[in-house]
This record gives C-alpha cells, structure tokens and sequence, in this order.
C-alpha cells in the first residue's frame, strides 16, 4: 500500500470505484499513468504539478505493476476557470500581447511555441505551419466547424509523449473556454476529444478531454487566474 499525500478530483473519484487499486497501461507499462474504474491517473512521488487526475505519493510507484493505495485523503484537487465575464475576451488578449512581448523572459519556446517568437518549428512541426494558422483563422472568425476541421488535421501529430498537435489544439480550447463559455465550443471540444482515442493514444486523448473541459495542470489555471 502506498500512502496518498495529495490527489485530485478525478483521480479521487476513479479510486474510489476502483478500491484503491490502479492497473499499469498496456501500451504504456513504463509510465507513470495508471488505469482505475476505467480512468487513466498520473502517479508518482514527486509530479511537477498537481492535476485532476493526480496521485501524489510517499513512495515512488512501481511501475508495471498493480499500485494499491491505502486510505484516499478526503481532500481533493479540483480545477476550473475563472467565471468569464462581459469584458473577460479583451483583457484576455491585451493580457496575451503582454506574454508575448515579453517571451524571451520567460525562457526559450518549444515545439509550436516557436511561433509566438516569429521562429520556424523544428522537423516535423515546420510541415504543418499551414494546419495551425487553419486552426487560428478559425477562432479568429468565431467558426467552431473551421475549427473543428483544421484541429482534426493536427490530432497524434508531433513528437513527445503527448503529441504537439495534440497540445497545441487542447490548449486553444482551453484558451476558448477562458474567454467563453458558449455551447457550441463545448461541443467541438467534446467532438475532438472523441476522435484524439482514434486519432492519438489513450494517455495523450484523456489529457486532451482534460482541456476541451477547461480542466488541467495547476500552473496552466494560474496562467488562466492572470490573464483575466
């Protein structure tokens, strides 16, 4: 049994159906993601942020094996964002300018990261620049179909345990999300979500639902807090 220091929600709820037991992944026996009640959690001693679906530890998780955690604090992580407002968009993008001026304060972008400092995406990204101004001028002209269509395009595509395409498209949802709660951007979101268990792998399709839902890594929310 593995003594629980922190958890989220998500992961809370999964365990709790479960009784306390977690199944590595097959396809992933050397991550540390886990599947209980059907959900995929992240565990480990020392996770570099809390999230919905975490398990913060005592002890390393083994990996590959069954995990069994003793009693679940009753405590639990849960994110949302902030409510948005009448005046939420505009202080969002002047917010946004800000950031971006300011990029090379805050370290060196990766991946399509790239692109807010005016730099080319390293192979394979830079072939897929055209996909992901699709995906802006969809969101420029308030076309959630555009949007769906040119995010579908970029879903599994990139490198990294979860896809830069995968990232990129999660996180303009979330970003969306931030700046309205309208219907109809749930709905592609849910769409999207559906196809990233075809289009990418388990791990990275549950993340994406995580932001579709505007539900995900504490450091992002704070971002989130910040900007509005």
């Amino acid at each position: 049994m593995n003594a629980v220091l922190g958890i989220g929600a998500r992961a809370r709820a999964a365990l709790r159906l479960s009784g306390g037991l977690a199944s590595p992944l097959d396809a992933f026996p050397d991550a540390p993601y886990f599947l209980a009640a059907s959900e995929i959690i992240w565990v480990g001693s020392s996770l570099p942020a809390r999230h919905p679906r975490a398990v913060l530890t005592a002890a390393p998780a083994v990996l590959g094996r069954v995990a069994s955690f003793s009693s679940l604090p009753h405590d639990a992580w849960s994110a949302a964002l902030p409510p948005a407002g009448r005046s939420t968009g505009n202080v969002v993008r002047a917010g946004c300018r800000r950031l971006i001026a300011s990029i090379d304060a805050l370290g060196d972008p990766h991946g399509f990261g790239e692109l807010l400092a005016g730099r080319v995406p390293v192979f394979p990204l830079d072939r897929a620049i055209v996909r992901v101004n699709a995906v802006a001028a969809g969101y420029r002209a308030e076309n959630p179909e555009a949007v769906y269509a040119a995010s579908r395009a970029l879903l599994g595509f990139g490198t990294g345990l979860t896809p830069s395409g995968d990232d990129l498209c999660g996180g303009a949802l979330f970003g969306r999300m931030l700046v309205s709660m309208d219907l109809r951007w749930r709905e592609i979101g849910e769409c999207l979500a559906r196809d990233a268990q075809s289009a990418s792998h388990v791990i990275s399709a549950a993340l994406f639902s995580d932001l579709a839902a505007g539900a995900s890594f504490e450091p992002l929310h704070a971002l989130a807090d910040a900007l509005t």
